[in-house]
């Protein structure tokens, strides 16, 4: 197979330069056709991104930076074209022989300035691929952008997307394309000067914030109910939630409660700002709440957090995300709570962010959210699946089986209700961790999967957090997290002789 990208001369990116598109593990050769340029972009753009490139990106390129190419060259031309992905805005080429010619749309429209004007409008767009042959919808995605800095990271972030779909589509599987809407931003938006200047603007808060706080800082809510919750009701109402206190430099996330050899506990990433590495930590909770010191349980050399816990062959296991270390590594209990030891590697060679497993009719499923390239790490979802615990686990006929930033990532348990199957997944269209979203499993097998999302959560006087993104129950304790504003008080104090150094937040204030 050959496949043929036609871009733009006069606008030509970093993303465009390569020689293969890796598919299922393959590299396929790419060429590069270059065309005249179809629609002007808007005055000064490259020399914006220019700028953000030396503030927002620290000197590094982003894929959005302008490639300098040979006059007249024709990048990696090897052949007759099998496939054509014409990233332009011009009629297709009548001439071409190429048995399948795609087109991205950005918010329906094709072309990069289509998918700058929704950005520069103050979203990401909804990206079709096409089959300009039959006018098929092949696949449909809505990014997340929590990594993209600057106008040039979000063009950089809907690029990836693109490239992670063209090969989705390329790889022969068969592609699940949901309904997403479209942006719902109106006006003209800004213009790209405007945009820049507010980006590099919000960098610089950013980096008050940082120098003054512990950001982001997490925090455990809780709560004891003995009637409906999360789930029953879709809202965050009924008793009141209280905050598990933590040393004010460190934040605690993920909860995952269970009850096991008769007591029960709370695990959750334990990350210190000071290190900036997560370990996995436990909390033991009675009838009035939580007893005794938070105790480390799990450490590795890599960051660690989403303690996902899974009883299984009279054995306690534990799944907790190590994507940075490019696995889905499973653990066993050893000696509850505090002692956990490797035992198998599920999943190798891949960046997928909190695994969960559920099982449904004789299989067991494993969801993650999966980081391709250098778009967003929560708008991908990734199923495997498998007749035991311990695999081998195969991958899902559609991988990945949606690519969209409101209801892809795990955010805690599966929970069966009235024999309906569903999964608290995170919100992140307002940005990483902001909501929660409870989705109904519609269908789920080796080949097919499709949920609905039937509630939205977001923090408000119920929980007067800033975030919301993950949520479990163990018997009468439920359990969620957000965030809040953490300053660094005895940084502060240092400098200033008059402040009360040993000011720091109780466990249940500062939300």
């Amino acid at each position: 197979m050959i496949i043929e990208f036609r871009c733009e001369r006069e606008h030509a990116r970093r993303w465009m330069s390569r020689d293969t598109l890796s598919i299922d593990g393959r590299d396929v050769p790419v060429q590069i056709t270059w065309t005249a340029t179809a629609e002007p972009r808007p005055t000064g753009l490259d020399a914006l991104f220019e700028l953000e490139r030396v503030v927002l990106h620290k000197g590094k390129h982003s894929g959005a930076n302008r490639l300098h190419i040979v006059p007249q060259s024709t990048q990696g031309r090897t052949g007759t074209a099998d496939v054509i992905v014409d990233f332009t805005s011009g009629a297709r080429d009548p001439n071409s022989s190429a048995k399948l010619y795609l087109r991205p749309l950005f918010n329906g429209v094709s072309g990069e300035n289509a998918a700058l004007a929704a950005i520069l409008a103050g979203d990401l767009p909804v990206i079709d691929i096409v089959n300009e042959v039959d006018g098929i919808v092949l696949d449909r995605c809505h990014p997340s952008g929590e990594i993209a800095a600057g106008l040039s990271g979000a063009l950089e972030t809907v690029m990836a997307r693109t490239l992670t779909m063209v090969a989705a589509i390329l790889s022969g599987r068969p592609r699940i394309v949901p309904q997403l809407a479209r942006s719902t931003a109106t006006g003209a938006g800004r213009g790209p000067t405007a945009y820049v200047v507010r980006g590099l603007a919000v960098s610089i808060a950013k980096e008050i914030y940082r120098l003054c706080c512990y950001a982001p800082h997490w925090h455990v809510g809780w709560r004891f109910n003995d009637g409906a919750g999360v789930l029953q009701t879709g809202d965050l109402s009924g008793p009141h939630w209280n905050v598990l206190g933590d040393p004010g430099n460190h934040f605690y996330a993920d909860p995952f409660p269970v009850t096991w050899q008769g007591r029960t506990f709370v695990f959750f990433e334990d990350l210190d700002h000071r290190i900036g590495k997560g370990i996995i930590s436990a909390i033991e909770f009675n009838d009035t709440g939580p007893t005794g010191k938070v105790v480390p349980v799990l450490e590795e050399p890599w960051h660690l957090s989403y303690p996902f816990l899974i009883e299984d062959g009279g054995e306690l296991w534990m799944i907790p995300e190590s994507s940075t270390h490019g696995d889905v590594a499973l653990y066993k209990c050893v000696r509850f709570p505090d002692k956990w030891e490797r035992h198998a590697t599920l999943l190798s060679g891949l960046e997928l962010a909190d695994a969960t497993i559920t099982r449904h009719n004789g299989l067991h499923y494993l969801f993650g959210a999966w980081r391709d390239g250098t778009g967003g790490y929560s708008d991908s979802l990734e199923i495997f699946f498998a007749e035991h615990l311990l695999g081998p686990w195969l991958p899902h006929a559609s991988n990945p089986v949606l690519i969209d930033r409101a209801s892809t990532r795990p955010a805690g348990n599966f929970v069966t209700l009235n024999g309906k199957l569903w999964r608290p997944v995170q919100n992140c269209t307002d940005g990483y961790g902001a909501a929660l979203a409870l989705a109904e499993v519609i269908e789920l097998s080796p080949t097919a999967f499709r949920q609905i999302v039937r509630h939205s959560l977001k923090p408000g006087p119920l929980w007067p957090g800033r975030k919301l993104h993950t949520l479990n129950r163990c018997g009468r304790l439920e359990v969620i997290d957000g965030s809040r504003v953490q300053p660094k008080m005895r940084a502060f104090a240092s400098r200033l002789p008059s402040a009360v150094s040993s000011a720091q937040p109780s466990p249940s204030s500062a939300l």
